[in-house]
């Protein structure tokens, strides 16, 4: 009863938050027409895509800390955003300019990348021994190592506008004018979402482990299958479409773990909710701190996940027996 009158909080707190969100900032004295359009077709836009991008996000890393028994893992773990920051590095570095179907080429190659990544980590950890967790984690570590490294060869090669334009990428964004990009993301995190809903049993047995998830009948390794190759291709849709937008998926659900328990039933619908209505805040923070420039989303995310990041290794230790 009480993981259900914490869920209808947060729900209650996301539908507020994403009412009032557009209309923050919005100057008073602006003409009606041009404040309606302002509205209509950037706020608004602006603040479904953040609700979007944070449920997926977040889902996504509580699907990975389930999947690796790890409290720390995030979305970006398998190194599938560096896989797609580097197609978009790559894209800025050549001037490629072209659009196919419905994505500009920096996004198309991003999530060419993402795509290549997550082929490639697979294939390196099924050779080296398995499907299993401590195999996927180092091989997708490795991976990001090398990716990320490329992403700075690629960057130091450019010229000025171009590196601006890949470091820029790099620190995420969710400017959009109109629901073009809406309509793009939104099936991917919603089959993820029911997909992984589906599984919410299973998951709550392989967070207690594997041995004990066999135990209860559950096929671990087509599970793991399935998780890791649909919230890898989300993760690869959603930085595509906006960059890396990190610690989000590690924040969240620790956050909603100590608001309502460790219940997969309850806590990905909890995730979801949460993780949308915590990016439209960071989005907003960033919009608002030095108006009328901004702060790119991903900074303010990664600027509190540090010192929660931090916060979670010292509760670590002190909870330690």
């Amino acid at each position: 009863m009480k993981s259900l009158h914490v869920l209808l909080s947060i729900t209650l707190a996301s539908i507020v938050i994403l009412t009032i969100a557009p209309h923050i900032g919005l100057a008073n004295n602006t003409d009606p027409a041009i404040a309606s359009h302002i509205l209509l077709q950037i706020r608004i836009p602006r603040v479904l895509l953040a609700f979007i991008i944070g449920a997926g996000l977040a889902l996504c890393g509580l699907v990975f800390q389930a999947m690796f028994h790890n409290p720390l893992a995030t979305p970006f773990t398998l190194g599938v955003a560096s896989g797609a920051s580097l197609g978009a590095a790559l894209a800025v570095f050549f001037g490629l300019s072209f659009t196919f179907i419905g994505m500009d080429s920096t996004s198309f190659l991003a999530f060419i990348g993402a795509l290549t990544t997550i082929s490639f980590v697979y294939c390196i950890s099924r050779f080296g021994g398995g499907f299993s967790t401590e195999v996927l984690l180092l091989t997708g570590i490795a991976v990001s190592f090398f990716f990320s490294s490329l992403i700075l060869l690629t960057q130091y090669l450019s010229d000025i506008t171009g590196s601006f334009r890949i470091l820029r990428w790099l620190m995420g964004n969710l400017s959009i004018i109109g629901y073009n990009d809406i309509w793009r993301i939104l099936p991917v995190v919603s089959v993820v979402t029911v997909l992984v809903f589906f599984f919410r049993r299973d998951l709550n047995l392989l967070a207690a482990g594997d041995d004990i998830a066999m135990s209860r009948g559950v096929s671990v390794k087509k599970l793991r299958y399935v998780l890791f190759f649909s919230t890898s291709i989300c993760i690869g849709a959603i930085v595509a479409l906006c960059g890396p937008i990190g610690f989000v998926g590690m924040m969240v659900p620790h956050i909603c773990r100590l608001l309502i328990g460790n219940d997969h039933r309850w806590l990905i619908p909890a995730s979801c909710l949460f993780g949308g209505a915590f990016l439209i805040l960071c989005d907003g923070i960033g919009r608002l701190v030095i108006a009328p420039a901004e702060i790119p989303v991903g900074v303010i995310t990664t600027l509190l996940g540090g010192p929660f990041f931090l916060w979670l290794l010292i509760r670590a230790r002190t909870h330690r027996p």
